[in-house]
């Protein structure tokens, strides 16, 4: 079977495994404004759609647990693998759903499989990237979300006009049917086109694999050459951390828990949960809401432009993130969404009105009468959408996935992305209710979220930008204060240089075509 190993098309093709995610967001922000699905499911509303919405990152939470346990024994390829077959599942029981349990569980199945992916596809994907544009690549997971939420939505939007269209009282069950089916379709490509596609490198000589490891680093990194200084230098840094990390005898969990690893476990874990209560994916889930309390006619339609902005500004992101870094993204990112969330809070509160309506049981505030103001809402949450997009939406994926050593890195993931979870899992749960009960005051909350996080990431993040998987050592057990930056440059680069130079030579246990020598040593050149 032919592999292919260019690194833009397999960490593109991995990130599928987030439109899977990004299919789920608006699986549900689609159909809520459909007579077809309120009518079927009994006009869910309040902790009832909570509940319903909440099944997803419930089952998220529990994939991104056990998601470290697959990744490992079987490779983080077969572990993005399993979840196409986990999401085709849970899919096929929302499709034939017959009710609020079964729809339920199906979501619980299909959220199983995006926890996994959401936890595994930034670790393929930064375990196979070079330095120079792994924070690009691992972004590509964030922009496939995007995608996922905008493509579905449309699907959905398209759909909600059968039976007379999405207000028409006797709407059939194909609006919500015909999307949930659909989103079988790219699990399935998932599932099949990852046999195209190498192992980790990593992963490989984590397993002592070393000769399908060397041989898949010279084809992503060196055109084949298992003797390009490039590879030779990279090699030399997976065996170096490998070596260190076995040295220290200890069991994966436990290293979990020591202080150098300790704190980056809930650095990783602090900034999956910022990405939640920054208010995003509320926007995502609940904006039909939001628009209709804002007076807006059309919220479908308007809601539509809002993903549209969040697939078209995650790209700017994508081709800035390495040079322009983490650290800086992250700030400026809280700063602004902190900004438009209270200047939207303090529209809504200024020109709002609790809801004269007593048969709309989804919102209790409302803007009548105020057309500059509910545009003002509109573009705050336009705005909100695009710092997001171009800020913390790549980042919140990048970041965790590049800080720890190999022999914790996929658990300590799957921990960050299990902290995801579980705050996506209260949120969609708990908004319905807030929203009705405190209205305008609930942006003021994650204003505060945002402002909260801005504090945390200046005192605790430092810049990762331009290091390698193996220097993150470095950059945290430097004893050097998050805002005080890091030293310019990278080891492997030295290294690269000094293997040109001949003035060090490694020896990897290939020679020629594949043929074993010795195990792998490095030595010094005698001048």
């Amino acid at each position: 079977m032919k592999t292919f190993y260019n690194v833009y098309a397999i960490c593109a093709f991995a990130a599928l495994g987030g439109g899977l995610f990004g299919f789920d967001i608006s699986s549900m922000s689609g159909v809520l404004g459909t007579n077809g699905y309120l009518n079927y499911f009994g006009h869910p509303a309040g902790y009832r759609q909570g509940g319903i919405t909440a099944s997803m990152p419930a089952g998220s939470l529990f994939g991104a647990l056990i998601s470290s346990f697959i990744a490992d024994k079987l490779s983080r390829r077969t572990a993005i693998q399993v979840a196409s077959v986990i999401w085709i599942i849970g899919s096929v029981f929302q499709t034939a759903a017959n009710g609020v349990a079964l729809l339920c569980v199906g979501r619980v199945v299909a959220g199983i499989c995006v926890g996994i992916a959401s936890s595994v596809v930034p670790v393929y994907q930064a375990e196979i990237a070079p330095k120079e544009i792994r924070g690009r690549v691992v972004s590509l997971q964030q922009w496939a979300i995007t995608w996922g939420i905008l493509i579905q939505y449309f699907i959905q939007y398209g759909a909600s006009f059968v039976d007379g269209g999405p207000k028409a009282p006797n709407q059939g069950t194909g609006a919500f049917r015909i999307p949930w089916g659909i989103q079988i379709v790219p699990a399935f490509i998932l599932l099949v086109g990852m046999f195209f596609f190498p192992k980790s490198p990593r992963w490989l000589a984590s397993k002592d694999r070393w000769e399908e490891a060397i041989q898949t680093l010279a084809h992503l990194h060196g055109g084949g050459d298992v003797n390009h200084p490039k590879v030779l230098a990279e090699y030399q840094e997976i065996e170096e951390a490998l070596r260190f990390e076995r040295e220290q005898a200890i069991n994966s969990y436990a290293a979990l828990v020591q202080p150098r690893i300790l704190k980056r476990v809930i650095l990783g874990m602090s900034i999956q949960m910022w990405s939640q209560l920054c208010g995003m994916n509320i926007m995502m889930y609940y904006i039909v809401y939001i628009m209709k309390g804002a007076g807006i006619g059309d919220e479908l339609l308007t809601a539509s432009i809002q993903y549209i902005i969040n697939v078209t500004l995650t790209l700017p992101a994508i081709l800035w993130l390495d040079r322009f870094g983490r650290r800086p993204s992250m700030l400026i990112g809280s700063f602004g969404m902190m900004s438009f969330l209270f200047i939207s809070g303090a529209i809504q509160a200024s020109f709002g009105a609790p809801n004269p309506d007593p048969k709309d049981k989804d919102i209790s505030w409302v803007m009548k009468g105020h057309p500059s103001a509910s545009k003002g809402v509109v573009a705050c949450s336009y705005l909100f959408v695009a710092t997001f997009a171009t800020t913390w939406g790549p980042t919140s994926w990048t970041y965790p996935s590049e800080i720890f050593p190999p022999k914790v890195r996929a658990k300590a993931v799957s921990l960050s992305t299990a902290s995801n979870w579980a705050w996506n899992c209260a949120l969609a749960f708990a908004v319905p209710p807030l929203l009705w009960s405190i209205n305008w005051k609930m942006y003021m909350i994650f204003a505060t979220f945002n402002g909260l996080a801005f504090i945390h990431m200046f005192l605790t993040a430092p810049e990762t930008k331009g290091k390698t998987l193996e220097e993150m050592d470095d950059v945290f057990d430097s004893g050097r204060p998050a805002w005080k930056g890091v030293p310019k440059g990278s080891r492997l680069d030295q290294l690269q240089k000094d293997i040109e130079k001949g003035e060090l030579k490694v020896q990897h246990g290939l020679t020629g075509a594949g043929t074993t020598t010795h195990t792998e040593t490095v030595e010094p050149k005698t001048v």
